[in-house]
């Protein structure tokens, strides 16, 4: 198969995938970020890649965005939002994020592809990704993409949606969200 025959799949995994995310549960989330005080992401490999994306997105409609990990990180509070992206739901390291935002009392929402994980068990928000885990043999979502790609790829293009309707309810274009973009670069 040559490059392009391997791109227009991916692309029709990828409309293939958008047909089966929940409304209901994207608006969920739309509404917890409106809500909160703060926005922390969280994701782990390339996942935490997305979330990344993700932030900078919400800091250019001038939502406070945080991405666990980094220096200038500030505490979680009550009023936040924690958001974290696992395919899996099942990453230790986040797993203990959850339990610790849940312990203080903010919301917690995860995009997965395991709602029933323990991460999807302790979040206020669970919006199911269709995609296949980075062990293929334990998905029943077909693709022929590597390990994790198929969810990933879905991630970085749900909250891209997110930002979308975020901007839509709040009456943002992108000329004003220009004006938040880097420009030391």
């Amino acid at each position: 198969m040559q490059t392009t025959q391997y791109l227009a799949e991916i692309l029709k995994e990828l409309n293939h995938s958008a047909d089966l995310i929940a409304d209901e549960e994207a608006e969920k989330l739309v509404n917890g970020i409106l809500e909160s005080k703060k926005v922390f992401v969280a994701g782990a490999g390339r996942s935490g890649f997305m979330a990344k994306s993700f932030a900078m997105r919400m800091m250019h409609m001038g939502i406070d965005s945080y991405v666990i990990g980094e220096t200038v990180t500030p505490n979680f509070e009550k009023e936040d939002i924690l958001i974290i992206g696992s395919g899996s739901g099942e990453t230790k390291s986040l797993v203990s994020m959850a339990e610790k935002a849940k312990s203080i009392g903010g919301k917690i929402a995860t995009v997965t592809i395991f709602p029933d994980s323990t991460i999807g068990q302790l979040a206020d928000v669970t919006i199911k990704l269709p995609g296949s885990p980075k062990d293929q043999s334990k998905g029943d979502y077909k693709t022929i993409q590597p390990m994790g790609s198929l969810f990933e790829q879905t991630l970085l293009l749900f909250y891209d949606a997110v930002i979308l309707r975020f901007m839509e309810k709040k009456g943002l274009d992108t000329n004003k969200m220009y004006g938040k973009h880097a420009n030391l670069e």
